[in-house]
């Protein structure tokens, strides 16, 4: 496979660098958060409106990215990503009151709507042609490694040298790195759009008021808002049913190497996959595993079909996500279609797990909780059968 010039090599050097960038810019946070607590005073919920205030913040940036990909390509803003994000982490490490650190994330936000995966997705399908799926699964396969590489190493440096000396080290580990190799990889115009004076759907609309792109958009948007959700309400729903640290410890485990087995999986099928097909298994799956959590929130033996099941159809995602709009709907405009479907799923995802916190609150019920993630399932599939079922042959 090759994107004209381009060996298969260029794509796992792209996928090397989306592990070190999400482990930089995203996953650093988890880790930091503790020690930043004890030393700053500053409560957890202040901490993490701040990861919020980022993730809205890259929802109203990603559309404005995905315009000037379709426009003028992908080089400059993946090198400006990567370098304004390690220059942001090194001002986080010498913040000190919660007005600074929310504005780091909001502009950090920025940065990763510039950076993390949509930009490197409308590279290699503008480049890879009908190869453009291998091409998205083995850079989403290397990326799903960045929490299981980058968190242990921020936590090794955080016990080591501190939490600051830490951040101040992984930027700019991230400036040379990630920007090192978008700046000696990509050529100018790399991602950018056949020239098309305007995408439309063949009933003669624009994309973006098309029931397919709707569809979609109600598909991933209520996708994101359960993956977060269940991100941060999952240890707490298992907690209240009694079950043991340690079998908690062992579920959340499982998850992690499930998305890497379904993405391997779809690394192996190569063209034989659609996003039709795996939107399919990734809806039933998230259906199946909430189903199981309702039914059976305490039962140690089916948390753990739940974990594998989630975490299959978790990893299958993010694929399917960069792979449905050229499938659904041309790749004429990639990158701005995909940076319009990236704001809602982005504020789903920024105001989700609040959401559900504030309903267990006001019920004092976790299966309240429970039952909303499912509905947001019901509100996925009618999403997914609208885009698949509008979609023009």
């Amino acid at each position: 496979m090759s994107g004209g010039t381009r060996p298969y090599s260029f794509v796992w050097l792209l996928a090397a660098a989306q592990l070190v960038a999400w482990g930089s810019l995203y996953y650093a946070f988890a880790v930091a958060v503790v020690p930043m607590e004890a030393e700053l005073g500053w409560s957890k919920t202040s901490l993490n409106g701040a990861l919020s205030v980022g993730l809205l913040s890259w929802g109203l940036c990603a559309p404005l990215v995905g315009q000037w990909i379709d426009r003028h390509g992908a080089r400059a803003v993946m090198i400006g990503g990567a370098v304004a994000g390690g220059l942001l982490m090194v001002a986080w490490s010498q913040v000190r009151e919660i007005w600074q650190f929310y504005l780091i994330w909001a502009a950090m936000g920025a940065s990763m709507a510039c950076l993390l995966y949509e930009p490197a997705f409308a590279v290699v399908t503008a480049l890879y042609g009908a190869d453009y799926r291998r091409a998205i699964t083995a850079i989403t396969l290397l990326g799903g490694f960045a929490s299981t590489v980058l968190i242990p190493v921020t936590q090794l440096l955080c016990d080591a040298v501190g939490w600051r000396h830490a951040i101040l080290t992984i930027g700019l580990f991230c400036i040379v790195f990630v920007g090192g190799i978008h700046a000696l990889l990509l050529r100018p115009g790399d991602g950018k759009a056949p020239h098309q004076p305007q995408a439309v759907e063949k009933t003669g609309g624009p994309l973006v008021l098309s029931p397919v792109f709707l569809g979609l958009a109600v598909w991933f948007t209520a996708y994101g808002a359960i993956f977060t959700g269940l991100t941060f309400q999952l240890i707490p729903l298992m907690s209240a049913h009694d079950l043991d640290s340690g079998r908690i410890i062992v579920v959340m485990a499982l998850i992690g190497p499930m998305q890497v087995f379904g993405r391997i999986v779809l690394l192996a099928l190569g063209r034989r996959q659609t996003a039709r097909g795996t939107g399919a298994f990734v809806v039933v799956s998230m259906l199946g595993s909430v189903t199981i959590l309702l039914l059976a929130p305490g039962y140690f033996p089916a948390l753990v079909a739940f974990a594998l099941l989630y975490g299959a159809g978790n990893g299958i995602m993010t694929i399917v996500r960069g792979t449905a709009v050229p499938e659904y709907l041309g790749n004429a405009r990639y990158g701005a279609t995909n940076g319009a479907l990236a704001l809602p799923i982005n504020i789903a995802k920024a105001a989700s797990p609040l959401a559900l916190a504030g309903l267990w609150s006001a019920t004092g019920s976790p299966r309240a909780v429970i039952l909303a993630l499912l509905a947001c399932c019901g509100v996925a599939l009618a999403g997914y059968l609208t885009a698949t079922f509008m979609r023009k042959s």
